[in-house]
């Protein structure tokens, strides 16, 4: 299925006049169609899965900027460590210190999200509100050690539902949560990124505050 060029434009006409990113959500896209929306000047892309995200990177253009948005196991971390642009989906102090040990392997430092599970859903990846705390503030000392990482945001994904005043109040709520953490500047902890808002709420993430969206169904079309 080709791009839709012109909703693309318009996502990125809107985007902009919020001063939101868009990481376009590519998984189980065909490089061919990632390459064209490459083409219209889109540089961020998002996968859920270390093998189809290594098997892309190899064959696309290297000023890809690659997200991995999806449940990432330690042991698979060593396989993107080497050109991972942002990593979205951290949910433990044990998967920081395994990119950090891959990181440093690489003399690279990674960027990362830290999730956060807003939605009243169990299917959901994510720290909850005390977990978050515990992480930042009990384990910073073990934090600051990390020298090849850097925690530069949260990513939440709001409820599956049509019921966007339940989005709006998750959305809220998680952008509450990173204003309060948000003074918390370490050498290996700046929050500046909140990653909230896909396909069918993105409008009401940027409402409340999002600065990056990770949408693919609306450019891409319909998964294949």
């Amino acid at each position: 299925m080709p791009v839709n060029k012109e909703a693309y434009k318009q996502l990125i006409t809107d985007l902009g006049s919020h001063h939101a990113a868009l990481v376009a959500v590519s998984k189980t896209k065909s490089v061919e169609e990632i390459k064209e929306l490459y083409d219209l000047g889109q540089r961020d892309f998002g996968e859920n899965y270390v093998r189809e995200l290594t098997e892309k990177q190899a064959q696309l253009p290297k000023d890809i900027r690659w997200h991995f948005i999806g449940h990432l196991q330690s042991n698979k971390v060593k396989q993107i460590a080497p050109f991972i642009h942002l990593i979205q989906s951290i949910d433990s102090l044990k998967l920081l210190q395994q990119i950090n040990k891959q990181a440093q392997k690489n003399n690279r430092i990674v960027n990362c999200l830290l999730q956060v599970h807003i939605a009243q859903e169990e299917t959901k990846f994510g720290l909850d509100e005390k977990e978050l705390k515990t992480l930042i503030n009990t384990n910073a000392s073990e934090l600051h050690e990390l020298k090849n990482i850097c925690i530069v945001g949260l990513m939440g994904m709001g409820s599956f539902t049509d019921d966007m005043e339940k989005v709006r109040s998750e959305f809220k709520y998680l952008r509450d949560i990173f204003d309060k953490h948000a003074k918390l500047q370490t050498s290996n902890l700046k929050l500046q990124t909140l990653s909230m808002g896909m396909s069918s709420d993105y409008f009401v993430a940027i409402e409340e505050g999002s600065n990056m969206v990770r949408i693919g169904s609306l450019v891409f079309g319909a998964r294949n």
